[in-house]
């Protein structure tokens, strides 16, 4: 049974055994989570600035969030969207008031499925078929997201795929002018892309998108999946640019390690009718009531100034500690969603972080990835700090 499998090694070959062949396994297995730390079954602690691919904002078992789940568990946990609920209600609500202009609300449980509402919702708005999306851009696996994610090997398996699509230099204004066509129902582009190696959108582009859409009769989607819900500093990553999108997608830390996703319109473009679009773990009161805890969390624990101030930070005491190191290319990064590129690739170093006890991830090839709690403490950065100027040669 695997209740009698103690180590590491043993509950990782436990589950290769019978997952379908999908995910590598680092080497270890993760019991518990308390703040910024996470402890393996063997009783090792580590620093997570991994934190599930940028789920778990508030760290582990925060007390909020625990509380809420715990007493939403006790008294409704399904409550599909055709009957109203309060956690759900206040939740949409909160969103809504967030995005900052009348709009309208798609709750779902991923990333992908939030972007597949907003892929059907722009077609269902302007009538058109075709697409633009950025070289680099990661938006999810499902079919749609998969069609305007960028690398090949992720979609060729699986094509033909939803489409056109016209991809796009990301940063590159003529690029996306030559791309944007009257043809085209909606550009979707990430303020600041994740997997692909922690870029940053210029205030020019994003801008010049913004204007480009408008003129061409498209939806501009902005893809926060990753880089949303206060992980910039900002509550979206779009507010440090000075626009506004037609369509923001959110999901990850949205509910602080419960599954929820939301797909956010302007009114004036969320043309769904009834039964158009659907889904039926999405909005459900357990999901809606830890979210509700984060939201309140990030407000009451004023997060977004913290991740603001600790994320420059960080990134500032990295540059110092790999500053003349033969392996250093750059910092870079925005909050706390950090980017450490290398001048080799960044297999070994994130294992021999592993080893020193911290957790990040690669964005790239050649890149150690950072997204760590809002609530860790400046010892831990600083520890991660050393542990990574360690490993950088």
């Amino acid at each position: 049974m695997t209740s009698d499998i103690m180590n590491n090694s043993e509950l990782c070959a436990k589950e290769l055994q019978y997952e379908m062949n999908l995910y590598g396994k680092r080497g270890i297995a993760l019991e518990r989570g308390e703040k910024e730390f996470v402890y393996d079954v063997e009783g090792k602690r580590y620093i997570d600035c991994n934190t599930g691919v940028g789920v778990a904002i508030l760290g582990h078992a925060h007390p909020a969030v625990v509380s809420a789940v715990q007493k939403q568990a006790g008294k409704l946990m399904s409550c599909q969207s055709p009957f109203a609920n309060q956690e759900r209600a206040r939740l949409l609500e909160r969103l809504s008031a967030l995005f900052g202009t009348p709009s309208k609300v798609f709750l779902c449980s991923s990333g992908t499925e939030s972007v597949e509402a907003a892929l059907k919702l722009s077609r269902k708005k302007t009538g058109r078929k075709a697409f633009v999306s950025a070289m680099n851009a990661f938006h999810g696996r499902s079919s749609g997201a998969l069609s305007v994610t960028f690398k090949e090997k992720y979609r060729a398996p699986f094509e033909p795929l939803l489409g056109p699509v016209v991809r796009t230099r990301f940063n590159d204004i003529e690029s996306l002018k030559a791309s944007m066509t009257s043809e085209t129902a909606a550009l979707i582009l990430e303020p600041v892309q994740g997997e692909g190696g922690i870029r940053l959108a210029t205030q020019e582009y994003l801008k010049a998108a913004r204007d480009i859409c408008t003129d061409r009769g498209a939806l501009l989607i902005c893809d926060e999946v990753q880089c949303g819900t206060g992980r910039t500093g900002k509550f979206f990553a779009y507010e440090h640019f000075g626009i506004r999108p037609d369509v923001v997608c959110l999901a990850k830390g949205l509910g602080g390690g419960v599954p929820i996703g939301a797909t956010i319109a302007s009114e004036d473009v969320s043309a769904f009718t009834p039964l158009e679009h659907g889904t039926t773990f999405g909005g459900n009161p357990l999901a809606c009531a830890a979210a509700n805890a984060v939201l309140d969390a990030i407000e009451r624990e004023a997060l977004l100034a913290k991740v603001a101030a600790d994320g420059a930070y960080m990134m500032e005491k990295l540059r110092t500690s790999l500053s003349g190191k033969q392996q250093f290319r750059e910092v870079r990064g925005m909050g706390f969603m950090i980017a450490i590129e290398l001048k080799v690739m960044s297999k070994e170093p994130l294992a021999a972080l592993l080893q020193k006890g911290v957790l990040a991830l690669p964005a790239g090839e050649q890149v150690v990835r950072l997204l760590p709690p809002y609530i860790i403490s400046h010892e831990s950065l600083d520890a991660a700090a050393a542990a990574i100027s360690g490993v950088v040669q």
